[in-house]
């Protein structure tokens, strides 16, 4: 019998994905197909499927960026090999992939947003930028868990990277959930100083299990009682007054006015997570303070290496901030990980 490839579609807003079986696609030149490991449950596509950010091509659509999985059919090269499929897929030619931005390349290819995506068996993508997964990993992790580096873990070292985090620098880290907590990680890999705040205890005593220097929950208090209970850790922690590296990870209007507010003189903030909410700031302060504001967007292949190697040294931890689900059980897994319900990041296993 000829093996079917699965796919769950948003077909409509809020609405439960619906199942739907093809024939596997033939693979062009220049493609890989992919049988899918795991595809990670990112904050971008329940914007997608709850808070209204509109996919770039039309519904019904399958979700899912933050793919693993084995390479079945395409390059002889390819054949056989365990991949992570970055979540950004550049061109390689274009002006901002010469200058080494190929992470917001204007002809990027995004699975579950520009074509069909990761929720399914099986998948098809350019080989060009597929990052080959060692042997070595596999004796610690599974492949599914191995999902979450193409974006939960990626992106935040791509900001990290982008913000000049030195030895010895102060890193908060606003929301230290499934993607915040990686960043907490790679900060501390960095050497530097790493503050976490959140609103959940359970996530912050993670935290501190995994060697991160101190922890605030931020709940009930208002700006100036964080404020200064930052100010008060910072000292205690021996680090400096000034230059400080502020990431915003939660992706809530509370958390990024917190983060613009505790910009302090040549601070530098980041901001990784993502909210459609417009936000009052006084934009004057960035001059007052000499600071400075980075955006992100996934992050560019050629430092997908990299991650992989710090998790192939066992730097850094992936399994115990994992949960995975049968891809069947989809619409109870989107609807509890809007609701909060989960402490890890779930990834769907076909």
């Amino acid at each position: 019998m000829e093996e079917k490839m699965i796919q769950w579609k948003m077909v409509e807003k809020d609405a439960d994905f619906e199942l739907a079986e093809s024939s596997i696609p033939k693979v062009k030149d220049g493609e890989a197909l992919i049988k899918i490991a795991g595809c990670g449950v990112c904050h971008t596509d329940i914007s997608f499927w709850h808070y209204g950010v509109k996919t770039n091509q039309e519904l019904p659509l399958t979700l899912g960026h933050e793919i693993s999985g084995t390479v079945i059919d395409g390059s002889q090269e390819w054949m056989g090999k365990n991949v992570i499929i970055p979540a950004v897929l550049p061109c390689g030619d274009c002006e901002l992939c010469k200058n080494g931005r190929s992470n917001i390349c204007q002809k990027q290819l995004m699975p579950g947003n520009d074509f069909e995506g990761g929720f399914a068996s099986h998948i098809v993508v350019p080989y060009k930028y597929l990052c080959p997964v060692p042997d070595k990993i596999l004796e610690k992790y599974t492949l599914p868990q191995l999902s979450v580096i193409a974006d939960a873990i990626s992106t935040p070292y791509q900001v990290i990277d982008k913000s000049e985090l030195k030895e010895g620098d102060l890193a908060i880290v606003i929301g230290v959930g499934g993607v915040g907590i990686y960043g907490a990680q790679i900060a501390k890999i960095k050497r530097a100083k790493v503050l976490a705040l959140d609103i959940d205890d359970n996530k912050l005593e993670i935290a501190k299990e995994n060697g991160i220097d101190a922890t605030l929950n931020t709940k009930g208090l208002d700006f100036r009682e964080i404020k200064s209970k930052v100010r008060e850790i910072a000292k205690d922690l021996g680090v400096s007054r000034y230059g400080w590296k502020i990431f915003e990870m939660s992706g809530a209007t509370p958390g990024q006015e917190l983060a613009f507010g505790l910009i302090t003189f040549t601070s530098t903030l980041s901001i990784v997570g993502f909210t459609m909410d417009k936000l009052n700031v006084r934009l004057s302060n960035l001059m007052a303070f000499d600071a400075k504001i980075i955006g992100t967007w996934g992050c560019k292949p050629e430092l997908y290496p990299e991650v992989v190697e710090l998790v192939a040294q066992d730097k850094l931890r992936v399994d115990q901030f994992v949960e995975t689900f049968p891809l069947s059980e989809i619409n109870e897994v989107f609807k509890n990980t809007l609701n909060h319900k989960y402490n890890k990041r779930s990834v769907l296993v076909p």
